[in-house]
């Protein structure tokens, strides 16, 4: 391109590159890019213009050669793509006709902050220093897949999308990019928000973000790596979040996220390998929370959170791993949770944020807070969708034993059994009955004192007032009401009255009671002290 072909607009550009000097083609300081589309030729630089001033305009010596334009009018495409370029290019609050292609540019910095673009393809581009597209207007999609940026993409107060987009699809892709920082705090974007395999080591900041794409996802991050934090404080994303397979060294933080995906996954992090701690406090999300297999270091926070997904699950922490899970202060949770063989040490939630089905099998943990009776942890497990899971009394009886509360622990192993016994054929079911009755399953073993004691009351009384008729005339020993009753009771202790009397009538019958009584007791207590033995 010559020289001579350039308008005056466009010569200012052309004579500031070389030395590095900003050009600001705003008629005030409140310029609104918004209405770019009317701005004349006093204010417009043709696309195909950029790209020679970039790539061919002659450097001057001892200067750094910069792009930098104000407030300007881009028309038509400006195609970078394959090109390469060591200097910034910043070109705030501008209003591009056309979509920038920077397709596997090699680039430096770029800012377009404040600007409006009907989109960005940016697939494979590498960035050296960074990408600001802060408080931009975006209708299109931003397609960053493959993408390197060396430190910062800024998203700050974006809009990325229209209301007409909702739903149709992606607008911002950041598939497979590698990335050092992200801050996008105010982001607003109606449509989709793609991270799918991207790489970024230092962090991301959505704070106050606004991302709408009702119906599918707003915000994909899937196979992220991230060396610093994911900050989306405030988030507001009408469409699904999804971290699915991210390896974040940092934090993730949502706190105060609001996120509606009433059709699908509010926030699918399903592997999301965490290096600190996953903090969604205050979340608020409609649609399912799925924590599959996610891994933090830290803890896993969601106190205050509000978390619902009628008529599906709204949490979904199978095979998760964290040193604590706390849910302190949530709301009831209004759709079903599942945590099968997850791991926390300490799991912190009171019983009354629990939905009425929950699955447990698999859980492990050490203890739970807050410190409650072992009643009212006991009505969550008889809310398990899988129905007795016998693991699950195990966990809660051993996180009782750990504290030292021994008498807890018997009360949830005696509820273990009875809710085992409900499992079993008739005839079991009444033999668990009578060692239920009797001893407690060997955990009420006072229980069975009580009923000794109340039957050699009734067996002393009894004979005593009708003493039995002597087998042997003459040669049985002297009658004693105490010592015949507990002949009868203890099947293995013979003091020799039981042989040398016999009882008639209805006394015959209470003898006859009182030996299989007897013997009941002794088994079930056997029984009771053999699992006891066996538990330790």
């Amino acid at each position: 391109m010559q020289i001579t072909e350039l308008t005056a607009a466009e010569r200012r550009v052309w004579d500031a590159f070389p030395r590095g000097a900003a050009v600001d083609f705003r008629s005030s300081p409140d310029d609104d890019p918004a209405e770019g589309v009317s701005w004349g030729p006093e204010r417009t630089v043709r696309g195909e213009v950029l790209r020679a001033i970039v790539l061919g305009c002659p450097r001057v010596e001892d200067e750094v050669a910069m792009l930098a334009i104000e407030g300007a009018r881009i028309s038509g495409p400006w195609n970078l793509r394959h090109g390469s370029v060591d200097s910034p290019l910043l070109l705030t609050g501008c209003f591009f006709d056309s979509a920038p292609d920077l397709y596997a540019a090699q680039l430096v910095q770029v800012d377009l902050a404040r600007s409006f673009l009907p989109g960005l393809m940016a697939i494979g581009a590498e960035f050296g220093g960074g990408l600001g597209l802060a408080e931009c207007h975006v209708s299109g999609m931003v397609a960053l897949g493959s993408a390197r940026v060396s430190r910062v993409l800024s998203l700050e107060r974006a809009q990325l999308g229209t209301e007409d987009s909702e739903g149709q699809g992606a607008v911002l892709a950041l598939n497979h990019c590698v990335i050092d920082d992200i801050v996008a705090s105010g982001l607003v974007a109606h449509g989709e928000v793609r991270l799918d395999g991207a790489t970024v080591s230092g962090l991301i900041d959505l704070e106050a973000a606004v991302v709408r794409a009702v119906g599918g996802t707003a915000l994909r991050c899937e196979s992220l790596s991230l060396g610093g934090d994911f900050l989306a404080a405030r988030l507001v994303a009408r469409g699904g979040i999804r971290l699915e397979a991210a390896r974040i060294e940092g934090s993730v933080n949502l706190e105060d996220a609001q996120v509606k995906n009433a059709r699908g996954d509010a926030l699918d992090a399903a592997h999301l390998a965490v290096g600190t701690v996953l903090n969604a406090g205050g979340l608020t999300a409609e649609g399912r929370v799925r924590l599959t297999g996610a891994k933090a270091t830290g803890w896993i926070s969601f106190i205050e959170a509000r978390l619902r997904n009628p008529g599906g699950v709204a949490l979904g922490i199978s095979n998760c791993e964290a040193a604590l899970l706390t849910l302190r202060d949530a709301d009831p949770i209004v759709g079903d949770v599942k945590m099968h063989y997850s791991t926390f040490k300490v799991i912190e939630a009171h019983p009354q944020v629990w939905p009425d089905r929950i699955r447990l099998e698999g859980l492990n943990y050490e203890a739970l807070a807050p410190r409650l009776p072992a009643a009212q942890r006991l009505a969550l497990l008889r809310r398990d969708a899988d129905g007795f899971v016998p693991h699950a009394y195990e966990q809660l009886a051993a996180s009782y034993r750990r504290v030292g509360d021994d008498a807890a622990a018997r009360t949830v192993q005696l509820a273990k059994q009875r809710r085992h016994r409900a499992t079993l054929p008739a005839h079991a079911r009444l033999w668990g009955y009578a060692q239920d009755v009797t001893v407690g399953y060997g955990f009420r073993p006072i229980r069975a004192v009580g009923w000794l004691f109340s039957l050699i009351l009734i067996g002393t009384l009894a004979f005593a007032l009708h003493r039995p008729t002597p087998l042997k005339a003459g040669e049985a020993p002297d009658f004693k009401p105490f010592i015949y009753t507990l002949d009868l009771l203890l099947p293995i202790i013979d003091f020799g009255q039981q042989n040398a009397y016999s009882a008639h009538g209805w006394y015959q019958w209470l003898g006859y009671a009182l030996i299989i009584t007897g013997w009941l007791l002794a088994t079930t207590i056997a029984a009771g002290i053999t699992r006891t033995l066996s538990r330790s």
